[in-house]
């Protein structure tokens, strides 16, 4: 499927949920319905010749070392934008929520202490792709929470799942892969998901729509994050 045709993939799923919304309910129910009920839009975020070319040893390192340094700028924002989401967090949810902050912390230092050696430029400029990306998890702080957890959990899914599809990585990128792919960070990403399934159970009709907009919204920037690594802007 081409980068262009996956676009209009996502484009008109976010269509057909916007008329949904006005003509009755027809809201998910859990994280999966969000997948099953989306799967082109989120194949085409887990599935992406960048990941291909990882795997096969063919990126070059150039690209990997732009997508590199584009991610520790929105590990950065994802940090202040999971601090924020906390603050709304029912209680059973904040012990998950405060170690995935643990986690981030543990992310952005890993960069930082890795950067001369794995050529990481860690000061390049805020690519527009990345940025439309950070503003939008900043902006998730007026969403209900029910669309919060859910942004949460789509995006460390579909960096878990992306990632898993590049096993078991080419030589020069396989402790990358390695890194992203671990089954401690898979468990996270299931009891996040568990955390979604809990807030769609008490969440309105609305906030459930809601929340699968921007759950397509996340399909559509991972996306297009793998394809900025790709064309270098």
């Amino acid at each position: 499927m081409s980068i262009q045709k996956k676009s209009s993939v996502v484009l008109v799923c976010l269509m057909v949920l916007m008329v949904s919304w006005v003509f009755g309910d027809n809201s998910p129910r859990t994280a999966a319905d969000l997948i099953s009920r989306n799967s082109e839009a989120w194949y085409a975020a887990t599935h992406h010749p960048f990941l291909n070319k990882v795997k096969d040893g063919t990126l070059p390192f150039a690209a990997f070392s732009t997508w590199l340094g584009q991610d520790y700028h929105f590990a950065s924002s994802l940090l202040d934008s999971q601090c924020l989401i906390l603050m709304y967090s029912p209680r059973p949810d904040q012990s998950l929520l405060i170690g995935g902050l643990f986690a981030l912390e543990d992310e952005l230092s890993w960069f930082e202490a890795n950067a001369s050696t794995y050529g990481i430029n860690l000061n390049q400029a805020v690519l527009p792709t990345c940025r439309t990306y950070k503003d939008f998890l900043l902006a998730l702080q007026y969403k209900p929470y029910v669309v919060q957890i859910t942004c949460l959990w789509a995006l460390e899914k579909a960096y878990y799942d992306g990632w898993t599809t590049a096993l078991p990585g080419a030589p020069q990128y396989k402790i990358f892969v390695d890194r992203w792919t671990t089954p401690e960070f898979n468990s996270y990403v299931v009891d996040l998901e568990h955390s979604v399934d809990n807030a769609m159970a008490s969440a309105s009709q609305k906030d459930r729509k809601e929340a699968e907009v921007y759950f397509l919204w996340i399909a559509k920037y991972e996306k297009n994050f793998w394809d900025m690594a790709l064309a270098g802007e």
